[in-house]
C-alpha cells in the first residue's frame, strides 16, 4: 500500500479559490488524497461567497479557516498548485507545482463566482485524474 498524495492549494487570502479547491478535492477524490489550503497573507474568515457558491453544489466549506503558507505545508505535499501568489511560494525539488489562472472572488457577487467555482471543480477533477492514475490508486 503505497501513501495517499497530498495536494496543497496556495493563494493569497486562502480564502475563496483555494478553499473551493480543497472542497471539490476532498469531495471527488473520496479521501484518496490528503489536501491542505494555505495563504500567503491570510483573510480573517472565508469568502462567504465562496461558503454560498459551494453550498449550491452541497459542499460545505463553513468550517475552514485561512491558514498561513509555511515552509513545512510545502514540504508535505506532493503538487502544489497556485492561484495568484506569486513568489510568495517556497519552491522544493521534487515537487509538482502548477499556477492555475483563476480570477479571484473577493468582492464578487454570486454570479460572478460561480463560473470560478465551475472552473475550479474541472482543474481538480483533471489533476486528481493525473496523480491518481496508476492501479493501486483506481483500487483506493
Amino acid at each position: 500500500m503505497t501513501e495517499k498524495p497530498a495536494i496543497l492549494f496556495v493563494c493569497v487570502h486562502n480564502a475563496g479559490r483555494s478553499q473551493m479547491a480543497v472542497g471539490f478535492a476532498a469531495s471527488l477524490s473520496e479521501g484518496a488524497v490528503d489536501v491542505f489550503s494555505a495563504g500567503s497573507e491570510p483573510a480573517e474568515q472565508i469568502n462567504p461567497v465562496a461558503i454560498a457558491a459551494m453550498a449550491e453544489v452541497g459542499i460545505d466549506i463553513a468550517g475552514a479557516q485561512p491558514k498561513i503558507l509555511t515552509t513545512d505545508a510545502v514540504r508535505q505535499a506532493d503538487a502544489v498548485i497556485t492561484m495568484g501568489c506569486g513568489d510568495a511560494c517556497p519552491v522544493f525539488p521534487g515537487k509538482r507545482y502548477e499556477d492555475w489562472q483563476l480570477d479571484d472572488p473577493a468582492g464578487q457577487g454570486i454570479e460572478t463566482v460561480r463560473p470560478i467555482r465551475d472552473e475550479i471543480k474541472a482543474r481538480v477533477a483533471a489533476l486528481l485524474a493525473e496523480l491518481l492514475d496508476s492501479p493501486d490508486a483506481a483500487r483506493a
